[in-house]
């Protein structure tokens, strides 16, 4: 193997969009403010997801590689961009392909990795880094509450002692706050689990080979899971857990995550026309589309509540005839992809209603912005807890993925959110967005945690 000339990350995200973004944040800082050398390895099809990084990040080189073969998924399928649930865990099985091309690519590249970062979901990485004699990190797009969890239920195998009742209660007395939550809100792999199945047993290893690797990156902060990152030290038995976010800033790329179906400038200047604070933003991702029931609460809430807004709406979302042209004066639908941060940052946006997708939270956190919880799968539940119940930046609003809200129920928590009875949770939003900023300020607590990263890094690299 060719010595090295100093320390260099190969960095494996999971294919999907709230995975990668984060960690494409990740690589940025890494390969700018810290000047390490990166390659990103990404399959044939998820190359372009890259152009935004590596327009502002040229020291970053892509390693492209074909998507491995499966026989249980569609063909042309490569990343996890609408595929039904049903795929998701034949895809996370399928990239486990990729290992032995990543070998081959290691062991002959003239400045080989001296360390691998890879997402939570690709637990197999910590085989390929014992392969090349190098350390494994772990990297999490969801905050430091939730990869507690996750250990917990790999780890455990808690069961419901009803396994009729969807809402059985599972708990978690060996983290702080002693959370629970009904077993429909647990994750869907775990829920899916069938001990002795190969997929199955091939994504519990997965998480069980996390909760041994060398160390962990969250994409959080101190100030807003000090207590879970403290747990997760203790609970691993070693330093190496690094807060680096939060990891969006509103400097980033416009075009993050996509192309807007209205153009940005528009956005921005329908914004530019609504009074500070006056504006609720409503998005739940790019994945989740809103059943009919769904979206014509939705709908009937915002009308009546008076309140101006922006609807992010997927395509698939059938957003109820004429209603666009009932709100025209205090509305705009938007639909499809959409600015979210830029539109966030807004001093015109006061609120947010969201699904509590991790990094949805984080960019309100960022922004400032008080949150109205609607969580419908995955880590969203966990979430939405930390948001309401923990830091007091959001109101609770509706609960599930089938979740139908009322529309007068609905109507009323967004005029508090924007009103005189919210205030006490926006003033709270903004004060947890200094001290969002002031982490990752020099000297602040993310900041000196992405030093501390660089430098063990820096420690480990092969000679």
């Amino acid at each position: 193997m060719a010595e090295a000339v100093g320390p260099h990350v190969l960095v494996i995200p999971y294919p999907a969009q709230g995975h990668m973004l984060s960690l494409l944040d990740l690589v940025h800082l890494l390969s700018s403010r810290a000047r390490l050398a990166v390659t990103i390895a990404v399959t044939t099809k998820n190359r372009p997801l890259l152009d935004p990084l590596l327009s502002r990040s040229p020291a970053v080189v892509p390693l492209v590689l074909p998507f491995p073969d499966h026989p249980a998924l569609p063909p042309g399928v490569e990343n996890a961009k609408g595929l039904p649930l049903a795929f998701f865990r034949p895809l996370t099985h399928a990239l486990a392909g990729l290992q032995d091309p990543l070998l081959r690519w290691a062991r002959s590249t003239p400045h080989p990795p001296t360390a691998i970062i890879s997402d939570f979901f690709l637990g197999w990485t910590s085989d390929l880094a014992a392969q090349l004699g190098i350390p494994r990190l772990v990297f999490s797009p969801s905050g430091a509450l939730v990869v507690a969890v996750l250990h917990v239920l790999w780890r455990r195998m808690p069961q419901r002692s009803d396994l009729d009742d969807p809402d059985c209660p599972i708990s978690f007395p060996e983290i702080p706050n002693s959370l629970a939550l009904p077993w429909r809100q647990l994750s869907f792999l775990y829920r899916t689990h069938i001990v002795g199945e190969p997929i199955s047993e091939f994504i519990k290893e997965g998480f069980l080979k996390n909760i041994a690797s060398w160390g962990f990156v969250f994409n959080t902060f101190a100030d807003l899971e000090r207590v879970y990152l403290d747990h997760h030290r203790n609970d691993l038995g070693h330093p190496r857990v690094w807060a680096v976010g939060p990891l969006a800033q509103p400097d980033g790329p416009a075009e993050r995550g996509g192309g807007a179906s209205v153009a940005v400038g528009d956005i921005m200047t329908w914004l530019d026309g609504c009074p500070e604070g006056s504006v609720l933003l409503v998005a739940f991702g790019s994945q989740q589309v809103l059943a009919p029931p769904q979206a014509a609460a939705l709908a009937g809430g915002l009308e009546r509540s008076g309140a101006r807004f922006i609807w992010c709406a997927t395509e698939a979302t059938a957003v109820p005839e004429g209603f666009e042209g009932r709100v025209a004066d205090r509305g705009l639908v938007v639909r499809g992809w959409a600015p979210q941060v830029a539109i966030l940052g807004h001093r015109a946006v006061a609120a947010f209603l969201t699904h509590c997708g991790w990094n949805s939270v984080l960019e309100a956190v960022t922004a400032g912005v008080a949150m109205l919880t609607w969580p419908m799968a995955a880590d969203q539940f966990w979430n939405a807890r930390l948001v309401v119940e923990s830091a007091g930046v959001g109101l609770a609003l509706c609960d599930d993925a089938d979740a139908v809200p009322d529309a007068d129920e609905l109507a009323r928590v967004v005029a508090e959110s924007l009103g005189e009875s919210g205030k006490q949770v926006r003033e709270r939003a903004k004060e947890l967005n200094r001290r969002a900023l002031d982490a990752v300020k020099e000297g602040g607590s993310s900041y000196k945690d992405l030093e501390g990263l660089v430098a063990g890094l820096s420690k480990v690299m092969v000679k």
